[in-house]
C-alpha cells in the first residue's frame, strides 16, 4: 500500500465527492492519507473530515499565502490544537515567494512560530517552499541550532543546494506529480540524489496532476504515478518504493498508526 502524505480534501472537487475520491484511492492501493490544513481559522472542517475516516489524518497551520491573515494567531493555539490524536502534523507553513501572497515578513515569523510549535508537539512539520531556497535553509538552519525538530520538504520543486542542506538538517523530501512532467529533468537528477530513506510521495491535490493524468483535477489515487516514476528514477520495483516511502512516512508522521498491510510487502 502506498501513503499520499500530502492532499487537500477539504478543497473544492476532492470534498464534493469525497466519497468517490477515497474509493479510488483504495482501488488504486492508496491505504492513509494526510489532509493538510493551510489555515488555521479552517482547522474545523479539515479536522472532520479526518475525523469521520479511519485512514485520513490532518496537520494545523497556516499556508504561507495566508500568513498575513493569521499573523496574530500564538504558537499556544496551534499547540493546543495539534493536541488531537487526529492530528499528526504542523502546517503547512514556509514561504513562497513566487506569488509572495503576503509579506515576506508575516511569511518568515508564521513558519518561525509553525517551527516552534514542531519543537513543542514533536509532531512533523510540513514545509512549503517556493523561490525561497536561501532564506527557507537559512531559517531552518537557525531555527535548528535553537532546538531539533522533525520536518519535510513538501512538493519539492526547489534546487539541489537545498535539497543538500535539508537532508543534512535530518530532513524528509517529499515528491508530487512534478516529479512527472517532461520538462523535470532536473528534478529527477536531485530525486535521484536523495537517500531512500528521506523519500515521500505525495499528490498535494487537488492540484499537479501528474503524467499521464495531467489537464485533470488531481486526486489521492494518482500518487502511484508519481510513486512508480520515483521508483525508475531510483532505479528498484514499484513494491520497493511503495514499501520504502510507507515506512519513511511513518518514522516521519510516528504517531500515524501502522494499519496491517499498509506497507507493501
Amino acid at each position: 500500500m502506498l501513503v499520499d502524505s500530502h492532499c487537500h480534501l477539504d478543497f473544492p472537487h476532492l470534498s464534493d465527492q469525497l466519497g468517490a475520491v477515497l474509493a479510488r484511492a483504495r482501488e488504486a492501493g492508496v491505504g492513509t492519507l494526510v489532509t493538510i490544513c493551510t489555515r488555521v481559522r479552517n482547522f474545523d472542517a479539515v479536522l472532520a473530515i479526518a475525523q469521520d475516516h479511519d485512514n485520513i489524518f490532518c496537520s494545523v497551520g497556516t499556508h504561507p499565502h495566508n500568513a498575513d491573515e493569521e499573523r496574530d494567531i500564538p504558537l499556544e493555539e496551534i499547540v493546543s490544537l495539534s493536541a488531537h490524536p487526529k492530528v499528526v502534523a504542523i502546517g503547512e507553513a514556509g514561504l513562497d515567494y513566487h506569488y509572495d501572497n503576503a509579506p515576506r515578513e508575516d511569511q518568515e515569523k508564521g513558519f518561525r512560530t509553525h517551527i516552534a510549535a514542531a519543537r513543542e508537539t514533536g509532531l512533523p512539520l510540513v514545509i512549503h517552499t517556493r523561490d525561497a531556497d536561501g532564506d527557507t535553509a537559512r531559517i531552518l538552519e537557525e531555527e535548528m541550532a535553537r532546538g531539533p525538530f522533525t520536518a519535510v520538504l513538501h512538493c519539492f520543486t526547489a534546487g539541489a543546494e537545498l535539497a543538500r542542506r535539508g537532508v543534512e538538517l535530518g530532513l524528509y523530501v517529499s515528491f508530487s506529480g512534478v516529479l512527472t512532467f517532461k520538462k523535470s529533468d532536473a528534478l529527477r537528477e536531485i530525486a535521484a540524489n536523495i537517500p531512500m530513506d528521506r523519500l515521500l510521495v505525495e499528490t498535494d491535490a487537488p492540484y499537479l496532476s501528474p503524467e499521464p493524468k495531467r489537464g485533470r483535477k488531481n486526486e489521492p489515487a494518482n500518487v502511484v504515478h508519481t510513486a512508480a516514476r520515483l521508483a525508475g528514477v531510483k532505479g528498484v520495483s514499484d513494491q520497493e518504493i511503495a514499501r520504502v516511502t510507507t515506512a519513511n512516512f511513518h518514522r516521519l508522521f510516528s504517531t500515524v498508526p501502522s494499519p496491517a498491510g499498509d506497507a507493501a510487502e
